[in-house]
């Protein structure tokens, strides 16, 4: 049950969560909220509705923000802003497309995030948000966290264009939700719609940054917007989470973009990959093999939604098993390989016997699948092999079109 805008208005501007407040959320943070909405005549003189409601919150935001996590004197205006903001570490990577010292404005605050990291390096940013309510607790939060270059300002961000001063770069992130809160995934039924709204901004500014869809199509999307300079593909533990196009007025419309893909690891690491697109378009083919060398790669998920399916082959003097297989080998190791690199153990040709015979040696494993005829789960049901261990194994097709099991270990 999710707490009424007006009230959390009233109950964040006006009495400012106290301390006995703070304190019950931190006491509770994993009680079950749902018994705690149930009790909440026990605690005649705590919101329960506000509490519950910043509980969920910070569940969400977790993993996703470490830094506001532990802040009692945060708030957070509705659970539907936690689950759309940026996470800590693309946020702070967006820090990176900003000019030290520069005027910024962004045109779709929410709750903040990406305008509170950016701060950190431009010189001023306006945080312009339509609701009122989430610029209210967007100012609260703001003098919080000491961010004092960020001006907030209240109205429709294309209505408010000619109140600016003059501004170096926007960012913008439209909401990819239309009536009735349904997803909407093509750019123009997203608000507010960027191509429609871009002429006006290159009047203003020099450069737009646009935070995207991981879903959006880059060709298509690239159709629509003609000025983009750069394309950045981040991914968070190999699961893609944001599209950055950087459109810049003077760049010639048509003009290859750079494409940086970015993958931060479970450990921390960044893995990065940049290529034009003109490398990859331009390349007729890549050598394939009927041959797996001593060890096998998988692309990261950013590379593998950039598109770079031969450039990668190229750029580390690999060959590809397969055109549409996507797996690489190669008979030297290539520690700096931006993705899941394997020592191979034995390479099966697949057939139902083998698959039949495959349990008593391997009771587990971990299956992958590229470019094969059934899905992980069909070949999991054929196997009788369960999830997990320390052998990998994958099914996939050589470039002869045979079909096999590959079975290694992580280097």
């Amino acid at each position: 049950m999710a707490v009424v805008l007006t009230d959390l208005l009233y109950f964040c501007i006006v009495m400012e969560i106290d301390a006995k407040h703070k304190l019950f959320i931190k006491e509770h943070l994993q009680d079950d909220v749902n018994k705690l909405l149930l009790s909440s005549k026990r605690f005649s003189d705590i919101n329960m509705e506000l509490v519950v409601d910043q509980i969920i919150s910070r569940r969400q935001i977790r993993e996703k923000l470490p830094s506001w996590y532990g802040n009692y004197d945060l708030y957070f205006p509705a659970k539907i802003t936690v689950e759309q903001c940026s996470s800590e570490q693309t946020a702070r990577y967006k820090q990176r497309l900003f000019s030290a010292g520069s005027t910024v404005c962004d045109l779709t605050g929410g709750l903040g995030i990406d305008a509170f990291f950016i701060s950190q390096v431009v010189g001023q940013i306006f945080y312009v948000e339509r609701y009122k309510t989430y610029c209210d607790v967007a100012r609260h939060n703001f003098d919080v966290l000491r961010a004092w270059n960020i001006s907030v300002k209240n109205g429709d961000s294309s209505k408010l264009l000619d109140t600016l001063p003059k501004i170096d770069a926007f960012y913008i992130d439209p909401a990819r939700r239309g009536c009735g809160n349904k997803r909407v995934y093509a750019l123009e039924d997203c608000e507010p719609n960027l191509p429609k709204l871009l002429p006006e901004l290159f009047r203003k500014a020099d450069i737009v940054v646009a935070k995207l869809s991981p879903m959006a199509d880059l060709q298509a999307t690239l159709r629509l917007l003609l000025s983009t300079k750069e394309i950045h593909v981040l991914s968070v533990r190999n699961e893609c989470k944001e599209l950055l196009f950087v459109l810049d007025r003077t760049h010639p419309n048509g003009l290859d973009p750079l494409v940086k893909c970015v993958n931060y690891t479970s450990e921390g690491k960044e893995e990065s990959f940049e290529f034009l697109l003109s490398e990859e378009t331009g390349l007729l083919g890549v050598e394939t093999t009927n041959v797996l060398s001593a060890y096998l790669y998988e692309p990261n998920v950013s590379i593998l939604k950039a598109g770079a399916f031969k450039m990668v082959s190229v750029r580390f003097g690999m060959k590809k098993l397969h055109v549409n297989s996507h797996l690489y080998t190669s008979d030297d190791f290539v520690d700096d390989f931006p993705g899941r690199r394997f020592k191979v153990e034995t390479v099966y040709p697949f057939s139902n016997r083998l698959c039949r015979s495959l349990s008593s040696s391997l009771p587990k494993v971990n299956i992958t699948v590229r470019n094969f005829p059934l899905s992980v789960k069909e070949l999991r049901d054929k196997m009788k092999i369960s999830e997990g261990g320390d052998l990998y194994l994958f099914a996939t097709t050589l470039a002869d079109g045979a079909k096999v099991l590959v079975l290694c270990s992580r280097t």
